[in-house]
């Protein structure tokens, strides 16, 4: 495969631009969430599956397809339920007749996995075997069927949601399938002043037109071009002994609240949204603050804590808090 030709700076400059955009389309439908906002873009950039956990009725997927409206790629949206099964994700074989020639043959369908932006739906309310069916496609781009392989198009993402888990009728994702998804993020309560004005824009009979600012090709270059931003080697080696912190059982946070730590996916995952942050913030250069505020959407799914953790009340963002206080900063000055 050809390398793409570098990009001019005039394309950069374009590309840049149409990032606020992209931003003010999403904001004419969500209201608040600015946090989570960003993070999703980050994802977008960094080319990685986003996870969004929240209660029912805070929006989930309603920011979900609003990104996919506001971008001009094929969107898909799987509504995950007990009873479905893994051909309804990727598709199956149907049986043909050639009218012509009155010959029958097995015609492939495929299914909702082969669009662009995937929305899936409430992911932990299907079993753990229909819920594997998304990691090919997630790890690899592509699925299988029938022993033939099927590339998916670029680019191509996997936007799941699902409720917390304590609540009934629900599966935990496996953990494989977790650490496929590249951040994990959090959605809470709206401000008040947020939920006022949601309440006066759903209410009434006006309805914001979401346009799309980016094509598929926009966002492959701005994938590559996040790639290209510079993160120096003492903020990738911080990066290093953060993750391994996390299961380093010779320090007393680890022994007593993780089962297990992150592996090193989670510091590519780290390393590449940092750079992805950078890149949003209009910057070529990734930061102790990029590593700092996505630390935690990229470890929390990461690390499992154990019984004395959730004895305790701790949460994983406790957790990646306390390890972020003790492992040592860079000693050579970096850019905050």
């Amino acid at each position: 495969m050809r390398k793409p030709p570098p990009l001019t700076e005039d394309v950069i400059h374009d590309l840049l631009a149409r990032l606020p955009e992209l931003r003010r389309e999403i904001s004419k439908v969500i209201v608040g969430q600015k946090a989570v906002i960003e993070e999703l873009l980050v994802a977008f950039l960094a080319g990685g599956h986003c996870l969004l956990e929240g209660l029912p009725g805070l929006g989930k997927t309603l920011l979900i397809r609003t990104l996919a409206q506001a971008v001009d790629l094929s969107f898909h949206r799987i509504q995950f339920t007990p009873d479905l099964m893994p051909s309804d994700i990727i598709g199956t074989e149907v049986l043909e007749e050639d009218h012509a020639t009155g010959k029958r043959f097995f015609q492939f369908n495929r299914g909702p996995i082969f669009g662009q932006i995937i929305l899936a739906d409430e992911i932990n309310r299907t079993p753990p075997k229909t819920q594997s069916a998304l990691l090919e496609a997630m790890s690899e781009g592509s699925v299988t069927y029938g022993g033939q392989t099927y590339a998916l198009d670029r680019p191509f993402f996997v936007l799941a949601t699902q409720n917390p888990i304590e609540q009934s009728g629900t599966y935990p994702l496996p953990e494989a399938q977790l650490d496929r998804f590249l951040l994990y993020l959090n959605i809470g309560y709206p401000e008040a002043a947020e939920e006022l004005t949601m309440l006066a824009n759903t209410t009434g009979s006006e309805r914001s037109d979401v346009r799309a600012v980016m094509s598929a090709a926009d966002v492959i270059q701005l994938q590559a071009l996040s790639r290209e931003v510079a993160i120096s080697n003492d903020l990738l080696d911080y990066i290093n002994r953060i993750v391994r912190a996390t299961r380093d059982r010779s320090l007393p946070y680890v022994e007593k609240w993780i089962r297990w730590g992150a592996g090193p996916r989670a510091g590519q995952a780290l390393a590449l949204s940092a750079k992805a942050r950078a890149l949003l913030a209009g910057r070529f250069a990734a930061t102790m603050a990029d590593v700092h505020a996505l630390a935690a959407p990229v470890l929390r799914h990461r690390i499992l804590l154990n019984f004395e953790a959730e004895a305790d009340r701790l949460s994983t963002d406790d957790v990646v808090t306390e390890i972020l206080r003790l492992v040592p900063e860079p000693r050579s000055p970096l850019p905050k």
